[in-house]
């Protein structure tokens, strides 16, 4: 069976891309694929804590990032560099990732068979 890792790189009020890469994601784990998800540029702002994006007219991701361990996705990074950018401590993410360099994302990426970027 082929790994897949997703590349999430839009932020969650800034069109379905988030969304679309939280639902692949979810799929994927239902059907027990083998695969990652990475939080690049402006997506690692899906792991921010007390969004309230309904003032924005978009859906709360939080309960769809909350389900991805139930649905089995477990490999979860985030770029250190898009966090840091973006004045974002990884200490205070809704969600446990591991916070990877430049160099360690590119050893990330070549792991996987193919790679979705959303």
């Amino acid at each position: 069976m082929k790994s897949m890792l997703i590349i999430s790189r839009q932020a969650p009020w800034s069109g379905p891309g988030a969304r679309e890469a939280l639902d692949i994601a979810l799929a994927g784990g239902a059907f027990d694929l083998p695969l990652g998800l990475l939080f690049l540029d402006d997506g690692v702002f899906q792991l921010v804590a007390q969004q309230q994006p309904t003032a924005l007219q978009q859906k709360d991701l939080t309960a769809n990032l909350q389900a991805l361990s139930l649905f089995g996705v477990e490999s979860l990074y985030a770029s250190a560099r898009s966090l840091q950018e973006r004045g974002l401590d990884s200490a205070a993410l809704n969600l446990t990732v591991d916070v990877l360099d430049d160099s360690a994302l590119t050893t990330l990426i070549n792991r996987y068979d193919q790679v979705l970027t959303l």
